[in-house]
């Protein structure tokens, strides 16, 4: 699947910008503020239908201007898929092959894609979120019907911890345990599976670039002795008081282990760098396999905080998947892909195209 053409009005600092990108690699270039990572952020609002930056609506709409408006089309092997993400004051608003949708959902399915941007590094060195919102992204394009298990089980965990902090008595909750224990363990069971293919291919990539064995470990999220229902069970007293439920899948972790070490803590921050580039690289890998068809990958400055032999043995890396990339450079002298890439050079938010 690769973004073929593109348009965006009135967001961040860009007010029109229209591109047609080629399927294979692309190579955006300006000055710091020029509006680089604008258009990189814009690409994938319009896959995902949030910012990859963690930016509210409000941040993202031209200084103002009441909402801001990403377009596109998606080539597939049989044909081009149009998507349009509208956002501002009147909320999200979703269109893919011209139906309107009632979730961004439908925009990962059909523009799957990938980001490494300057805070890669937070998939090692940041919270569990990040690394469970990393497993998810892989079992979303994996396992089938995952996403309406996750979605049921945050459900209901939403509905189990309001009935913690209204104080509702335990007989009440117990109701609640059953349901959030079965969509919690197929959850955990769905996430397991998807490791168990995948773990190897995210060692493999990861201990290449990094020149040291790397490894992965799940942990679920509650004692591993215990059932999900015993765990919510005895735990009870300590979910009432602090008003949530502490033990299932949204409490789990995946344990990178890197040189027999913990790697978020001991390793230095651009080796995090890499080993996030790394995992991000074998899931790209992964799910376009199961997928039969290239994904889009999104590098923002991937120099950054980088020595020359650790850019290069990256971009070999990009390159072997086969997919389409969108890459920002601040250092045109720094030569990214092997081959020409198509150029664009952005200045005061306006890009012109370079032949």
């Amino acid at each position: 699947m690769a973004l073929i053409s593109f348009k965006c009005t009135d967001f961040r600092c860009l007010e029109s910008v229209a591109l047609e990108f080629s399927a294979g690699h692309n190579l955006i270039y300006g000055a710091n503020a020029s509006g680089k990572t604008s258009i990189l952020e814009a690409v994938a609002y319009l896959g995902r239908g949030r910012s990859f930056r963690g930016a509210n609506p409000k941040e993202l709409v031209r200084h103002g201007m009441d909402e801001f408006l990403v377009l596109g089309k998606a080539d597939s092997s049989s044909r081009q898929i149009a998507l349009g993400v509208r956002n501002g004051k009147t909320g999200l608003e979703v269109h893919v092959d011209g139906e309107k949708c009632s979730s961004a959902a439908a925009l990962a399915e059909a523009l799957p894609l990938q980001v490494i941007d300057p805070d890669v590094h937070d998939l090692v060195a940041g919270g569990p979120e990040n690394r469970r919102q990393f497993v998810d992204w892989i079992a979303f394009h994996v396992e089938h019907g995952y996403l309406d298990t996750w979605r049921r089980f945050r459900r209901a965990l939403k509905q189990r911890n309001a009935a913690l902090r209204s104080g509702t008595n335990r007989t009440v909750l117990g109701g609640w345990d059953q349901e959030l224990a079965e969509l919690g363990m197929a959850v955990d069971q769905a996430r397991r599976a998807m490791l168990e293919i995948t773990g190897p291919e995210l060692e493999s990539v990861a201990g290449a670039l990094l020149g040291s064995p790397v490894g992965v470990e799940y942990q679920q999220g509650w004692a591993s002795d215990r059932s999900l229902i015993q765990a919510l069970s005895e735990g009870v007293d300590r979910d009432f008081q602090l008003g949530s439920t502490q033990a299932g899948p949204h409490r789990a972790d995946l344990k990178l282990i890197y040189d027999e070490r913990q790697a978020r803590r001991l390793v230095s921050r651009g080796q995090q760098k890499l080993l996030a580039c790394a995992l991000i690289l074998a899931a790209t890998d992964i799910v376009q396999t199961h997928l039969e068809k290239p994904l889009l990958l999104l590098l923002d400055d991937p120099s950054a905080e980088l020595d020359v032999d650790s850019v290069s043995r990256l971009m070999a890396r990009v390159e072997g998947l086969g997919c389409q990339v969108i890459a920002t450079t601040l250092d045109m002298s720094r030569a990214l892909f092997s081959d020409k890439p198509a150029l664009f050079h952005v200045e005061h938010g306006r890009v012109q195209v370079e032949p």
